[in-house]
């Protein structure tokens, strides 16, 4: 069989490719230690795994679920964005439970763009924005973020261009991979550049507890705007990334276009993940507080080991990541393949989140600090 013209366009994702060359060197019996993904190793909160087991055997669990969402979590949704947010949402028109923030992703694209639309896309920035807007003959057009700008975008410039075949734009603050949080009165600066283009604007937001005191939505207490909506994500706050549970929140009109989408798409959330979903959403903020006092001591263990590197790196990062700029006449490459195949340790290169990723490095705070340990103990040999 011939595949599809748009598979041409995209490249299998790096994890994919490169998780299998580590799990072959661990066949050969290599020690590696993963340093390079972001999927918690932590557990999810006990009360979040019991209400999963129970809900196992309520009548109903095991048939086909509200594409919406069932009402429980959509209302446990609208008092997490009240109690952390200061946002009022409408459960019912507001708020769009997803099976995972990633086909969010999808879904918006597949909602509001047509073949020859132009996205704006951060450089550096999350591979999958790319990849999906290939995959549905959309346009690219990357805008460049610098370290000197604090990784922002400078919407002064942007707002200088031609954007008039514009018809989407993704942010992501707290920033992946950069850990750059977003200052105040950006996202307010944000949305009046969205409304004056007439761009859709997307912040996607799973790392605003993460080694983050001051989390911030990119929604509006004075109305929803037409233009910008957020996703979020249970995956790195919670430790549940294998849960698969995510959210879309928007203006009514938006909501409503997504769902077209998606209810051709699945057939409704597990009905246990939902109510483990909702009990995560009740927590307080002593959970961030003591996830964060778990990955503040890493984090420390990770900037050493990225001086014995000889990188340059900023402490004050969020996120689940330290991002570290490589020595002088080092490439991203470089580093990371020396560290592979010499000291047994996987981190990411930084050009697979854009040109602007090159000569930089990212590590995961996804791993033990007696991992962390062992990783420190092979670079200093």
């Amino acid at each position: 069989m011939i595949t599809a013209k748009r598979l041409d366009t995209v490249q299998e994702y790096y994890f994919s490719k490169k998780l299998r060359e580590v799990a072959d060197l661990r066949a050969k019996g290599k020690p590696i230690i993963n340093l390079g993904i972001g999927s918690p190793d932590l557990a999810p909160p006990p009360q979040v795994v019991e209400a999963l087991n129970k809900a196992l055997s309520s009548n109903g669990a095991h048939q086909y679920q509200p594409y919406k969402g069932v009402t429980e979590l959509r209302n446990g949704i609208a008092g997490f964005y009240e109690k952390f947010y200061d946002l009022k949402l409408d459960p019912d028109t507001e708020i769009l439970p997803l099976m995972g923030s990633k086909e969010g992703i999808m879904h918006i694209s597949m909602t509001f763009l047509n073949p020859g639309d132009e996205v704006l896309l951060p450089n550096p920035g999350y591979p999958t924005y790319s990849s999906v807007s290939k995959l549905l003959d959309a346009k690219e057009r990357n805008y460049e973020l610098r370290a000197e700008n604090d990784w922002l975008p400078d919407l002064k410039k942007l707002s200088g261009e031609d954007l008039s075949k514009v018809k989407l734009m993704w942010v992501n603050y707290p920033h992946m991979p950069t850990g750059s949080k977003a200052p105040d009165d950006f996202f307010a600066e944000l949305t009046e550049f969205a409304e004056k283009h007439k761009i859709l604007v997307v912040n996607d937001n799973p790392y605003s507890f993460i080694q983050n005191d001051d989390p911030r939505s990119i929604l509006q207490k004075d109305g929803l705007s037409d233009y910008v909506m957020e996703l979020n994500s249970l995956s790195k706050s919670f430790n549940m990334a294998g849960w698969r549970v995510g959210m879309l929140a928007g203006s009514q009109k938006n909501i409503n276009s997504v769902l077209k989408v998606k209810s051709n798409m699945d057939s409704g959330m597990f009905y246990p993940v939902q109510a483990g979903a909702v009990e995560a959403l009740k927590l307080s903020g002593a959970w961030f507080e003591k996830q964060n006092k778990i990955y503040a001591k890493r984090k420390k263990k990770i900037l050493e080991l990225i001086s014995e590197l000889n990188c340059e790196v900023r402490d004050d990062q969020a996120g689940l990541f330290v991002w570290a700029k490589t020595p002088e006449g080092k490439t991203s490459e470089d580093i990371v393949n020396d560290l592979l195949y010499k000291k047994d340790i996987f981190i990411a290169p930084g050009f697979i989140f854009g040109s602007q990723g090159e000569g930089y490095v990212r590590f995961s705070l996804c791993a033990s600090e007696e991992v962390i340990d062992e990783a420190l103990k092979r670079i200093k040999k």
